[in-house]
């Protein structure tokens, strides 16, 4: 937000002298990057009731005239619909549609207006659009309209990409339950096992609880003579 601090010196009614007001206003941001916007200006001191800031107007604001590539409003196999950058009332500016070709001075279409729909072509074309007042530029964007030929293979690709990614994800799913399926079947299979043969088990278990007991001891003993 921008801080600004306007002096305002109105007439004190009745006394002839000028009195000296403080009114301090502030800039919102800017609804755009570049091109042309809006923003609202509002008052943070002598808003009505307890109000901390109130919106004194909202006007419009500038940024970048190069706004780079932009996005078409609609783009299906055949034909696309592209915007030129503009606030309403669109009538405001003026719209110059051009065609981009490289190392040739670009070709300045009839088309007037701020949304121009064009079909595709043989090969790739590259179109601009100026938005200008006062006959100054204040906004420019461009747009790629790729050829029929491309934009199906494109297609062709998103669809195998697609294909491929959920054969691969199909694969780690697989992968996965026969795992899983297999650690079960083991842990199954030992259960049984110590069911069946739970005897030999816990004499196992017990012939080593001894042995270790004895070890013990024998450490122990070893520990005592070496503290004599």
């Amino acid at each position: 937000m921008l801080h600004i601090v306007v002096l305002l010196k109105p007439e004190a009614p009745g006394k002839g002298l000028n009195a000296t007001v403080s009114v301090e206003v502030e800039f919102g941001v800017c609804t755009v990057t570049c091109g042309i916007g809006i923003r609202e200006v509002l008052l943070t001191s002598g808003c009505p009731g307890t109000e901390a800031k109130c919106i004194v107007r909202v006007e419009e604001c500038r940024g970048p005239v190069d706004c780079g590539w932009g996005i078409p409003i609609s783009e299906g196999l055949a034909c696309v619909k592209m915007p030129c950058i503009y606030i309403p009332p669109e009538n405001r500016f003026k719209y110059v549609w051009k065609t981009l070709i490289p190392n040739k001075t670009a070709h300045i279409l009839p088309n007037d207006s701020a949304i121009m729909e064009v079909c595709r072509d043989t090969h790739s074309v590259t179109f601009q659009c100026e938005t200008q007042q006062n006959g100054n530029v204040i906004a420019s964007v461009k747009y790629t309209v790729y050829a029929t030929t491309e934009m199906e293979t494109k297609k062709s690709r998103r669809t195998e990409t697609g294909q491929s990614r959920r054969m691969m994800t199909d694969a780690i799913l697989v992968f996965c339950l026969v795992t899983g399926i297999i650690v079960t079947v083991g842990v199954i299979f030992a259960m049984v096992f110590m069911i069946l043969h739970w005897a030999v088990v816990k004499s196992i278990w017990k012939s080593k609880s001894g042995q270790d007991n004895q070890d013990k001891k024998r450490a122990n003993k070893r520990s005592l003579c070496n503290m004599e």
